[in-house]
């Protein structure tokens, strides 16, 4: 990000500032307790296509939520106008809401004990020291190499270059008032390649709090011509049951869904199948999933959770089983339990990776589907059903042989979970998901 760009963010000392403003005027107004969370970002986008600029779009957001409490009523407001007479409606707002509602025991600030008062400062901030005219190089120069590597690629959708730099604050009347800084740059670039009468598209992308993390803009861009022009011959296979590997990116997916299964709103509500499954077993003896809240470079670390509570390295299975499930202060009230420091989800959830590499995964499949895309969104979590739209690779002897598409895969998450065969080491890390591919005994795969 530009100098001129982080100057003109505004400073973190500030929004604590007015974090403090909020909470003494709820106080003023006979709130018992009240909480705001403040975030403010600021960057660029540029898109280049046809050897040219598309588009350069800077953003500059802010938002205000403010919650206050009278006794068990809650009120609840939220503004992205920082003057002191919005603030002060706002907070007028929440007030008059709060004298509707119903009480309900669960509400309120967390413990102050529990308040992580002593986090620890975590280095999440890497500007990107890149003017608009250097990034509009980068994503001209990313399209250009796509286009020069390989005659069948016709055209680039989007080559494009992302950079933000981003404060948070969280403070609430028991005295907690934190606040952490950080950063996202991206470069991806989205391709179309023909042969013949079919054309295929894909894409890649690298993506990193730091700068110098990311990939150059020719390996980007080498990369998505590769994964593009694989997929042209692709074909339609016949329906059957067979193993299948998730490519690291789309297991990131599957991944996602048991962390979606675990977080407390769902448990509470039943709207999980893992409801009622704390100590049971979820997936193989091998298969452990944790959380690494303070990780370096992790693009879901942070410090503390939208409650202001002390975030910790959980262990969410170990040895296959379920040990605890991701709450917040409130969803551990409506079940009876603790707080896990996961209100607002968990941070870098990690399945440990095994010894083999994708081609030995592969190996070790023998024949299967490897997944390299998905689509749709079937997908239950009440009943853990699962059907959803693929395309990849058809795999013999461990070996890739042609291209598939047209294709639906489809099981239980439930059974799929259990039937886990192993996870590569091939560790996507560009999410707060980290995950290698992830081989599965046997799926559904619906075709022709």
């Amino acid at each position: 990000m530009t100098e001129t760009l982080q100057k003109e963010m505004m400073k973190t000392d500030e929004l604590q500032s007015i974090a403090e403003m909020i909470l003494k005027e709820a106080s003023k107004r006979g709130a018992d307790q009240a909480e705001v969370a403040i975030a403010a970002n600021k960057g660029f986008s540029v898109t280049a296509r046809e050897g040219d600029v598309e588009t350069i779009e800077y953003h500059q957001d802010k938002s205000v939520d403010i919650v206050v409490y009278f006794g068990k009523r809650l009120g609840a407001s939220s503004l992205s106008d920082l003057r002191r007479e919005a603030i002060c409606a706002a907070v007028d707002a929440a007030c008059h809401i709060a004298k509707f509602t119903g009480e309900d025991p669960a509400s309120g600030l967390a413990a102050k004990e529990e308040m992580g008062f002593k986090y620890p400062e975590l280095k999440l901030a890497y500007p990107w020291d890149v003017t608009v005219d250097e990034a509009s190089r980068l994503a001209c120069e990313c399209e250009r190499t796509a286009l020069d590597a390989d005659e069948r690629i016709i055209s680039a959708e989007s080559a494009d270059v992302v950079t933000m730099h981003a404060h948070d604050v969280y403070a609430n009347s028991l005295g907690f008032n934190g606040t952490y800084s950080y950063t996202r740059h991206e470069i991806s670039c989205a391709l179309v390649a023909k042969e013949g009468e079919e054309m295929q598209r894909d894409f890649s992308y690298t993506a990193s709090m730091d700068p110098s993390r990311l990939e150059s803009v020719n390996t980007v861009a080498k990369q998505a011509v590769e994964r593009t022009v694989k997929r042209l011959g692709a074909r339609k296979l016949r329906t059957m049951r067979a193993p299948v590997v998730f490519y690291a990116e789309e297991a990131r997916g599957l991944v996602g869904h048991f962390n979606s299964a675990i977080q407390g709103g769902s448990i509470y509500r039943k709207s999980s199948f893992l409801v009622d499954h704390l100590n049971k077993k979820v997936f193989p003896e091998f298969v452990q999933i944790y959380e690494q809240p303070h990780l370096p470079f992790g693009l879901g670390s942070v410090a503390f959770d939208d409650d202001g509570v002390l975030t910790r390295p959980n262990v969410f299975i170990k040895d296959g089983v379920l040990q605890t499930y991701a709450l917040g202060v409130y969803s551990a009230r409506k079940l009876g339990m603790k707080t896990t420091g996961n209100a607002g989800g968990t941070h870098n959830l990690t399945i440990k990776p095994g010894n083999n590499d994708l081609n030995g995964l592969l190996k070790k499949m023998g024949t299967g589907l490897l997944v390299t895309d998905l689509m749709g969104q079937g997908v239950s979590l009440i009943t853990g059903d699962y059907s959803r739209g693929a395309s990849g690779f058809w795999v013999e002897n461990g070996i890739i042989q042609y291209p598939v598409h047209e294709i639906t895969i489809a099981g239980k998450l439930q059974d799929m979970f259990l039937n886990f065969v192993d996870v590569a080491n091939d560790v996507d890390e560009r999410g707060g998901i980290r995950t290698g591919s992830i081989l599965i005994e046997e799926m559904m795969i619906a075709g022709e």
